[in-house]
């Protein structure tokens, strides 16, 4: 009877100890599937350090909803060649991320239409950024390298460009810093518009802008894991 009672005790701890390992891999992955930084602009931009703060605004689409909008070119001048109007996440750096926002170009068509993304900044000449335009070139549609000169553009495989129409589209970039590979993604997710593989930064600033245009911001969430996954979860 001893026996039966003592293999009762053991099998019923294994149980518990079993269901608490289960809750906290649970517990684990939920973790891991929640943005460590999300910012919808609701509550303003208080969260943001602009280089020219009067080019931008909170203002509210149709329905009532916040956006962060670049509504000229900054009064900024760069020491080195490189964008105009950025807004950088105040007080935070990020290594490996998966960063998904909701972006609208408002300005004129053109080849260098453009919205851009920035991260691994360090100060206002080291960085990369992110160019999205209609036409590639030398100087647009890239992802850029800005070290101490003039930006560079370090994509290794990026298409023709795209049509920004009057419409926000989901932005999308995977940063892996072990292996130095920045993937870009403009709505579709199963194929970037841009590849590269570069470890001249590992850490620094997040920021939303453009070189000189104009354009509107929403619904940002960042990871701190690299995996395009997380962007298309429901």
């Amino acid at each position: 009877m001893f026996k039966i009672y003592s293999h009762y005790i053991l099998l019923t701890a294994f149980l518990n100890f079993s269901f608490i390992l289960f809750l906290n891999f649970n517990s684990f992955a939920d973790d891991r599937n929640k943005p460590i930084f999300e910012e919808n602009f609701e509550q303003g931009s208080q969260h943001w350090e602009m280089t020219d703060p009067n080019a931008w605004t909170v203002s509210k689409d149709d329905k009532g909803n916040h956006l962060l909008c670049l509504t000229g070119s900054s009064k900024y001048e760069p020491a080195v060649r490189s964008p105009k109007s950025i807004a950088l996440i105040k007080d935070v750096e990020f290594e490996d991320f998966t960063l998904t926002v909701r972006a609208k170009q408002t300005g004129k068509e053109y080849g260098h239409r453009d919205l851009c993304f920035f991260f691994g900044y360090q100060d206002p000449t080291h960085f990369y950024y992110v160019h999205i335009a209609t036409k590639a070139d030398d100087h647009a549609h890239s992802i850029f390298l800005v070290n101490n000169a003039p930006r560079v553009s370090i994509a290794k495989e990026r298409t023709k460009g795209v049509d920004w129409t009057q419409d926000f589209h989901q932005i999308t970039i995977v940063r892996d810093t072990k292996s130095g590979k920045i993937e870009v993604y403009y709505d579709d997710m199963e194929k970037p518009i841009m590849v590269t593989e570069d470890k001249t930064f590992v850490k620094g600033r997040i920021g939303l802008g453009s070189f000189d245009d104009t354009g509107c911001f929403d619904d940002l969430k960042i990871w701190n894991t690299a995996d395009k996954n997380l962007a298309i979860q429901k």
